[in-house]
């Protein structure tokens, strides 16, 4: 059946703008990190996608390695779009990235001017597009001179293959940077994506404040915690979880310590008729600077949930208080060391 989105999309969901560019995005922003590769049905993955387009979620975030298998998560969003959203491209908002290993050998990894450059040309054939909206360095590498890095970035957009540029994981140093060299270029950073969250709350050290002057928007990754920010957890590790997977959530980041900030946290949303989830992701919007929050979702209804967030932003100053007794530190940064490099 051909899909026709709602025609009332726009009406359900908040739009920030970015920076100071001309772009808004939505406050909640969709993530093909996890439930989009080969080892989901096509058809869960559709559904999500045709539904959050039908609450006015207009950016979809993607990189070169999302699946399993890598890449796999570009083809099937590809596939997806090309039958159900071809007609409203221009409606979306669309991002990928590349810094982290996607093949074999020197080449495929890191951030050099042939990876990076190599792999967007990959990604748009893999997901059906003549340019993405938004192409990312995914990561700092200590090891290739950031003008190389920022000039493929260049490139890319003076090509046509991106529109804009973004960075993601950087440093506040090695963010003033990147924005120094992009500026000189001609080709100012557009955004930046860091992990944010209640449990690692490192980009309020500098990041936000070095992003702010330059106009650079902010979005965050991983605003619930890599998922424990969700009741999934109050009562123990529930079979197919995040942790059973051992990928970016391990046993030993549910400590004694960490599930009793986060009991005490679901105790504040529930007072204020929120899931955890919900007032977790509205807690990481509060400050202005953040244009937007990626959340993953594997079913309808966890979409559903995620975006109900948005019917209660506002906190009061005695929540924030208290929220900040357990919104602490909770060792699950697992991109620490490139974040802070």
């Amino acid at each position: 059946m051909t899909y026709l989105p709602a025609q009332d999309r726009y009406e359900k969901m908040s739009y920030r703008r970015c920076g100071r560019s001309g772009i808004r995005l939505p406050a909640i922003s969709v993530g093909l990190w996890h439930n989009f590769g080969d080892d989901r049905p096509l058809a869960t993955q559709r559904e999500i996608l045709r539904r959050a387009f039908d609450l006015g979620v207009t950016h979809f975030d993607l990189a070169n390695n999302y699946g399993p298998p890598y890449g796999s998560a570009e083809i099937n969003f590809g596939r997806i779009l090309n039958e159900d959203f071809k007609p409203y491209r221009d409606e979306l908002f669309l991002s990928t990235k590349a810094g982290w290993d996607m093949w074999p050998g020197p080449y495929g990894d890191l951030g050099s001017r042939k990876y990076l450059l190599s792999s967007l040309d990959q990604s748009l054939k893999r997901m059906q597009v003549d340019y993405v909206d938004v192409f990312y360095s995914h990561r700092f590498d200590p090891h290739t001179p950031l003008e190389e890095t920022m000039g493929a970035l260049d490139t890319a957009v003076r090509s046509g293959r991106a529109l804009y540029a973004g960075i993601s994981s950087y440093s506040p140093t090695r963010t003033a940077e990147a924005i120094a060299i992009l500026q000189s270029m001609g080709t100012p950073l557009f955004i930046h994506q860091p992990s944010y969250s209640m449990l690692n709350r490192v980009i309020e050290e500098g990041l936000l404040d070095t992003l702010e002057p330059a106009g650079v928007g902010c979005i965050a990754f991983s605003p619930l915690a890599q998922g424990m920010l969700t009741s999934k957890y109050l009562d123990g590790v529930p079979a197919g979880s995040r942790v059973t997977e051992g990928t970016s959530l391990t046993k030993d980041m549910l400590t004694p310590e960490n599930l009793d900030r986060i009991r005490a946290l679901n105790a504040i949303a529930e007072r204020r008729g929120q899931s955890l989830a919900q007032m977790a992701l509205a807690w990481a919007l509060r400050d202005p600077r953040m244009t937007s929050v990626v959340v993953g979702a594997s079913s309808v209804a966890q979409l559903e949930d995620s975006l109900g967030a948005l019917a209660n932003l506002d906190f009061s100053a005695e929540e924030l208080a208290e929220i900040d007794l357990s919104a602490v530190e909770g060792g699950i940064d697992i991109w620490r060391k490139v974040s802070t490099s």
